[in-house]
């Protein structure tokens, strides 16, 4: 199944072969995250977005035309699904679950200023426009290439390096304050 192309497993799955849409899911959970942690913000909402991205996919699964093309359009699905997400918790208005730490054999000030770099982070990519945080969360995070994301998300390769060139200058300004902070991470 790992050998399989995308038009493969999805014509598998059309007819019903379960084992080729887990291959599916296993091959693009990772940038399916990536797009709704960027379009969320928040890990348990990008779950939540990734887990109801593929199972709307799985039940629409006839409607994608191109099965070659599948990756851009689950990572659309997802794009959707997080951004109806994110309307739906502004109508609660609830506040944040914040994230917790994992354990670590690091002291409590190494921790915090940790913490803090993560927070940092977070809120220097939530400033980005919503495709420059896409690229950079799939290029940095996933390894995917230019022409990869080129090709998934509908846009130029040239206008791919462009915004990733363009996120990084706007990041490094944000974070500019952590040059000497390397020991903490």
């Amino acid at each position: 199944m790992k050998d399989s192309t995308d038009a493969e497993l999805v014509v598998q799955a059309k007819l019903g072969d379960r084992q080729a849409f887990g291959e599916l899911v296993r091959r693009y959970q990772g940038a399916a995250y990536a797009v709704a942690r960027a379009c969320t913000g928040s890990h348990e909402d990008a779950e939540d977005a990734v887990q109801e991205a593929f199972v709307v996919a799985l039940q629409r699964l006839e409607e994608c035309r191109h099965p070659g093309k599948f990756a851009g359009w689950l990572l659309a699905i997802v794009r959707n699904r997080s951004r109806n997400l994110v309307r739906r918790e502004k109508l609660r208005m609830a506040e944040p679950i914040p994230l917790d730490a994992p354990e670590t054999s690091r002291g409590p000030a190494a921790e915090a200023e940790l913490a803090t770099l993560r927070q940092d982070l977070e809120e220097a990519l939530a400033k980005l426009p919503q495709v420059q945080r896409e690229i950079v969360l799939l290029y940095d995070l996933e390894g995917w290439k230019h022409g990869e994301i080129s090709e998934r998300l509908g846009i130029p390769s040239g206008t791919v390096r462009s915004h990733l060139h363009f996120a990084r200058k706007a990041l490094r300004a944000e974070l500019s304050g952590w040059k000497n902070h390397e020991e903490a991470v």
